[in-house]
């Protein structure tokens, strides 16, 4: 299906809704070419006269009639003419035949789009008549209902603002299973995919001349976990949508209701087998609980590899095998802490705004613990992959410490943090992290390369597939700068 949507606000005609209803129709429409057997397209007027193409879909239950897209071109002047008509009568105008413009032959309706009693919009429907034949009763029933809910619309009737717009997985359409009720929702016709679909349910013999509600009440072993908008949707009182299950089989219902300009006549329910639709859903629920459930005892595990660190750092009598327990203990916590925060969310994505929020104070108040260290942080990093959010956060974790204890050297001072994303010309997207202190600055001969600096040049350039530098900062201190180039969300 395509769309041109921008021209609509374009006009002052339109009065407040008039747009939303034109977009709720275009959100809709396919089930109307599907019943019609028909392409549909959305005209609306232009100042100097004319109309111009907002919007194309051709039907899934047969060929369609045009190949190519025509939306935003003006129409044909041969169709000009039968648009006119419905737009000034606000009544569905027909032209028999016409083979201008395609290579078969062709019946053309203008449907007017009334809303207040005001033409905001005409479609027309376009019927490939070269592949005519005698018309089966379902053929004969779709095009009814394509008829009646046309003729609703130029009653500013449908589509209706009640209708759900959610996008959940499974919505039922016109080939997966089709039912017509009367007023009384005693069923008129149900498509053979209709019948098939409530077979799986239970028993059930025939559809045709029963009442849908009882049908459904019959069928359902535990009324309990019934939707509370099932009567409404059975009976056709309300254009919801709902789902029913039993047997392990799980039937999604919409409803349609037919109505006139005095009351409702009848109602369309489409119904959809979406069975194995659900049991996915459950399986990637549960997968999804799963590796929450991994991160967390990760988390529990790491944090208690740090207890044990931490005590057997208390037993030392060396300072060098203190300090060196205690970093492995700070490393070990850190990746702790991304795996405390993959347990919380669905996605294998981090906010890392707020995790390393937490890590950067943490880190330079760990490594000084009798200096008065002042940490400022700006820039966005944003949701970063999980397999980048590790390496990153050890990375960090090592430069605020290498900061405080050898940058600052014992006194207090100052460490700022600064996240910088930025796309490329060739779409790559950047993200830049600073590192900066007002310490001593760099050494003569440069820095001591110590393990802590082992560590993040070995995941700089292993993990994280980017690039590190150190130079002085203006004013004094020391600035490291690290590039990385973050992967598509698609790819991650």
């Amino acid at each position: 299906m395509a769309i041109f949507t921008d021209p609509i606000r374009q006009y002052a005609d339109l009065e407040p809704g008039d747009a939303e209803w034109l977009h709720l129709l275009v959100g809709d429409w396919q089930l109307v070419a599907d019943l019609a057997f028909a392409d549909l397209a959305l005209w609306f007027p232009l100042v100097e006269g004319g109309y111009v193409s907002l919007a194309h879909v051709r039907p899934s239950t047969s060929q369609t009639v045009f190949h190519s897209d025509f939306v935003g071109e003006r129409i044909r002047a041969d169709l000009q003419p039968l648009v006119d008509s419905a737009w000034t009568s606000q009544r569905i105008e027909h032209v028999a035949e016409t083979g201008s413009g395609t290579a078969s032959p062709m019946r053309v309706q203008a449907v007017p789009m009334v809303r207040n009693g005001r033409t905001v919009a005409v479609v027309t429907s376009h019927l490939d008549l070269s592949a005519s034949r005698m018309s089966s009763r379902l053929e004969t029933t779709y095009r009814r209902c394509a008829d009646d809910l046309l003729q609703m619309a130029t009653l500013g009737l449908w589509p209706d603002f009640a209708t759900p717009t959610g996008t959940r997985r499974g919505a039922p359409r016109v080939g997966d299973g089709l039912i017509r009720l009367d007023v009384d929702g005693i069923v008129q016709y149900a498509s053979p995919n209709g019948v098939s679909a409530f077979r799986r349910l239970g028993d059930v013999e025939t559809l045709e001349g029963r009442s849908l509600a009882e049908i459904t009440t019959a069928l359902l072993k535990d009324r309990r976990l019934v939707d509370e908008t099932l009567p409404l949707v059975v009976t056709g009182r309300m254009p919801w949508r709902t789902e029913i299950g039993s047997h392990g089989v799980s039937l999604s219902l919409r409803a349609i209701p037919l109505r006139d300009e005095k009351e409702r006549f009848g109602a369309l329910v489409l119904c959809r087998d979406v069975s194995e639709l659900r049991r996915r859903e459950m399986e990637l629920v549960s997968k999804d609980a799963t590796i929450r459930e991994i991160h967390h005892r990760v988390k529990n595990n790491l944090q208690t590899v740090a207890a044990l660190l931490r005590m057997q750092s208390r037993r030392m009598v060396s300072d060098e095998a203190k300090l060196g327990l205690e970093q492995a203990m700070r490393r070990v916590s850190t990746i702790a802490l991304v795996h405390e925060t993959l347990s919380q969310g669905l996605a294998q994505r981090v906010d890392f705004d707020e995790l390393i929020g937490r890590q950067f104070r943490l880190s330079a108040e760990v490594a000084s613990p009798s200096q008065a260290v002042r940490t400022e942080r700006s820039g966005d990093f944003g949701e970063l992959p999980s397999d980048l959010a590790t390496p990153l956060a050890l990375v960090i974790n090592e430069l605020v410490t290498n900061a405080v204890e050898h940058g600052l050297s014992g006194r207090a001072g100052t460490v700022w943090l600064r996240a910088d994303r930025r796309s490329e010309a060739d779409g790559e997207e950047i993200l830049q992290v600073t590192i900066s202190d007002d310490g001593v600055g760099l050494p003569p001969g440069g820095h001591a390369e110590g393990l802590g600096l082992q560590i993040v040049r070995t995941l700089v350039t292993s993990e994280l597939n980017g690039t590190i530098a150190w130079s002085g900062r203006h004013g004094g201190g020391t600035t490291v700068i690290l590039e990385l180039t973050l992967p598509s969300p698609e790819i991650s």
